[in-house]
């Protein structure tokens, strides 16, 4: 697959990000501009600061410093936290910015139907029969109608990531975000993962996609970035992220990586 080129000014904005945890500064003043259509794929060595970027887009963190703007309008991160009208708010930008996590957070206690529907019921303000029958449209479209009754526990890894990722589309969402989504399934169940996430960036879903799936990456998204010791030491087109890297950190984790076989294996067609 060879994306076309998103047509469309920033839907998701974020200048000079800094995050600390203690002592720890873990972003070091990151900048990004997400056009909407666009499908970035975010790698690098683990506790690089990947993960807790998603994490501050998503308001799961709140940065130490720095701006960022969705959809034009700057997200006040101290105002979201801090005031019952900031609380509607952020609850609106959640719904947004649908995220999926690896470890799936699914409600074990609820079946797979019940989990697609609970937020748009609850958040949204969805009636029921409309939920309802958005959430067996999107799990038809991923073969997991038969399931529907189903609890967590009796699906597959592969299965209830399926079930996260349109958990979180059934909120129709602008951007999705996706934090290492296969990087706790078996080998043999990640292609059905990557299948669907490869569709819906034909579906032109914008998307931030941190994964250690370099197929994905080379063959699906528009640009890589690779993010080295709190910072973004590399950001290309994948195409020339691949066959040219600048820097010598990208050099030699791409070195790695690709010892490890791993594009051949989880390659995406």
């Amino acid at each position: 697959m060879n994306p076309g080129s998103p047509t469309e000014g920033p839907l998701l904005r974020i200048e000079q990000l800094h995050k600390s945890f203690g002592d720890h500064e873990v972003l070091k003043g990151v900048s990004l501009s997400v056009a909407k259509g666009e499908v970035i794929a975010i790698v690098g060595a683990s506790g690089s600061g990947k993960s807790t970027l998603l994490r501050c887009v998503n308001v799961l963190e709140i940065p130490t410093s720095g701006r960022m703007y969705f959809g034009g309008r700057e997200i006040d991160y101290h105002r979201l936290t801090q005031s019952r009208a900031g609380a509607r708010e952020l609850a609106e930008l959640r719904a947004s910015v649908g995220m999926v996590f690896q470890s799936y957070n699914l409600w074990p206690h609820r079946t797979v139907l019940e989990n697609v529907t609970e937020a748009p019921i609850h958040v949204k303000g969805v009636p029921r029969a409309d939920a309802i029958a958005e959430a067996e449209s999107l799990l038809e479209s991923i073969g997991l109608s038969d399931k529907r009754n189903e609890y967590p526990a009796r699906l597959s890894g592969g299965q209830q990531q399926r079930v996260a990722i349109v958990r979180a589309l059934a909120m129709k969402p602008e951007i999705m975000l996706f934090d290492e989504v296969t990087s706790a399934l078996d080998p043999e169940l990640v292609g059905e993962v990557l299948d669907l996430m490869t569709v819906l960036a034909s579906q032109d879903m914008t998307m931030l996609v941190v994964t250690h799936e370099m197929g994905f990456a080379r063959h699906v998204s528009h640009r890589v970035i690779f993010v080295h010791e709190g910072e973004f030491a590399e950001e290309a087109p994948a195409r020339d992220f691949f066959t040219s890297p600048n820097h010598p950190a990208t050099r030699q984790f791409l070195g790695r990586i690709l010892r490890d076989d791993q594009v051949e294996r989880h390659d995406v067609h």
